[in-house]
């Protein structure tokens, strides 16, 4: 685009018609074009002539190199490292950085916004791409298959039921009202596992 604004200056046109011509605004057709001008009095290449201009404030603290070694660093095994933990943590990771001499110091929470910024997710990647259990694919066939046939199963007089293993989470209030024990049918003790439950 910059490259544009100059070579049509260069042919002859006017700050009004480079913006019309490259859908821009006037002012960014005349910023480039009085830049170009400026530095064309300096000896510098083409290449730098077109990069931004240096911006005020506090330069940059990482460079780009430290922050992918930072994002290696968080796909590669913490054991590799000899740490012995299973998944990364900004924590863990802002203390290998400083240990190998990549930066002199981070903050935990910097390596967790530079991670975020990325989308990368060390505590996550190892598990869903490789599985802890040998027999994972062998068990999550055989749970698909399950749910996959229940319907059939069901025309054939066959219950399926699902128990959850998370125990931590806990069915607090129930869906349907509660019956004596010899009218219950499977919906009537259907639970809902996220509402209050009501005092008794």
């Amino acid at each position: 685009m910059r490259a544009e604004i100059i070579l049509l200056a260069d042919e002859g046109y006017n700050h009004r018609e480079i913006a019309s011509r490259l859908n821009i605004s006037r002012d960014m057709a005349r910023l480039w074009r009085e830049r170009w001008l400026t530095l064309s009095e300096k000896d510098l290449p083409v290449e730098e002539r077109l990069q931004d201009a240096e911006r005020p404030g506090t330069p940059a603290t990482f460079s780009l190199e430290q922050m992918l070694q930072l994002f290696a660093l968080a796909c590669d095994k913490p054991e590799t490292y000899g740490r012995p933990i299973s998944h990364w943590t900004p924590r863990e990771l802002a203390d290998e950085l400083v240990k190998q001499g990549i930066v002199e110091r981070i903050s935990p929470r910097h390596v967790g916004r530079l991670l975020e910024e990325a989308t990368l997710k060390p505590h996550q990647s190892g598990y869903w791409l490789n599985p802890p259990d040998p027999a994972f694919d062998d068990k999550v066939t055989v749970i698909c298959d399950t749910y996959l046939s229940a319907s059939e199963r069901a025309k054939a007089g066959e219950r399926t039921i699902s128990i959850d293993e998370m125990t931590g989470i806990q069915a607090l209030e129930r869906k349907a009202k509660t019956c004596r024990c010899d009218q219950a049918s499977e919906n009537d003790r259907s639970l809902s596992t996220f509402a209050t439950a009501p005092k008794p």
